[in-house]
């Protein structure tokens, strides 16, 4: 048994099966990854994947119990690296942080800067991603930090922190009709078309869930990924925007209002996720100590470390 057919397996499974994407994406052959997996299982003396003809169609039981135990060995072969990379170069490296637009825009810049000016040497990477995105990217390697409203509390192989509470806020051009409804409805919004997020982003399946409950149908007469392309076409008179609270700046939005409306709407929570067992460097705890300063390194790591499935031999 090898790294080789480990990673083999692993990319595998990860390109659903498919052995030519997984021969491509390791830079192999086809054929090549064909023998690591046969040769694995003949020397396991079972049978890892199920199979019709050459094509593969799945895992089998002890496949996927041997898959578990995989992605275990690859993920503390690259915490040996970072650990060495820590000692070695401790304030230099890489930190990718996967976050949505709307955090981006407005909730990192601030931490961004005052991180920038501690690690002027540490390369700062920050993807702009879907929160399934996300997920895909924390549970790869490929991302150190995630941090979004929706999908990272409910993946079992995350550890995930509260960072911040928000409501939707409802933003209006200036005169708009809605500027004189005191105190603001959910009815008195629904009579005009809604320009809100794209579903499954920002909070968007509460702002669906409140208007569901009210019995209120939408007219969302458009939808999209960023605020600020909601404020644009709000701007445009094109409709009511729905849009995250802290996605509103006064100073910079003044051709549009901001109605009071946290009494409608259901609190949102962002959160902070790691992977389990993912070894952060210390600029990484860093990071997110300054995202919420009560979010110490002993307070990540006793929410990261994984739990202990092994029994050993006496």
């Amino acid at each position: 048994m090898n790294f080789q057919q480990l990673r083999i397996i692993h990319e595998t499974v990860r390109q659903n099966y498919n052995l030519t994407e997984a021969a491509n994406a390791l830079f192999t052959s086809q054929s090549g990854v064909s023998k690591h997996i046969k040769d694995l299982e003949d020397e396991l003396g079972i049978e890892l994947f199920v199979r019709k003809g050459r094509r593969l169609l799945g895992l089998t039981d002890p496949g996927k119990e041997l898959v578990e135990i995989v992605e275990r060995i690859l993920l503390d072969a690259k915490n040996v690296k970072r650990l060495a990379e820590q000692f070695s170069n401790k304030d230099q490296g890489r930190l990718t942080i996967a976050t949505t637009h709307t955090q981006a825009r407005y909730a990192l810049p601030s931490v961004v800067t005052r991180f920038k000016k501690a690690f002027p040497n540490v390369h700062l990477i920050l993807h702009q991603s879907s929160p399934g995105e996300i997920v895909s990217m924390l549970l790869d390697g490929v991302a150190d930090i995630g941090i979004a409203t929706e999908a990272l509390e409910s993946v079992v192989e995350l550890a995930s922190f509260p960072y911040y509470s928000w409501h939707h806020a409802v933003i209006v051009p200036p005169g708009h009709p809605l500027e004189s409804a005191h105190p603001l409805t959910l009815e008195a919004i629904a009579e005009f078309p809604v320009i809100t997020y794209h579903e499954g982003f920002t909070g968007r399946s509460g702002i669906d869930e409140t208007f569901a409950k009210a019995g209120i149908v939408l007219d969302i007469a458009m939808s999209a990924l960023d605020a600020d392309v909601i404020k644009t076409y709000v701007e445009l008179g094109l409709g009511v925007g729905l849009v995250a609270s802290m996605a509103f700046n006064p100073v910079r939005d003044t051709q549009l209002h901001l109605l009071d409306s946290s009494h409608l709407f259901q609190k949102n929570t962002t959160n902070i996720s790691v992977r389990r067992g993912h070894y952060l460097r210390g600029y990484a705890y860093r990071f997110i100590e300054l995202c919420l300063p009560s979010l110490t390194e002993a307070a990540i790591r006793s929410g990261v470390k994984p739990e202990v499935d092994v029994e050993l031999d006496d």
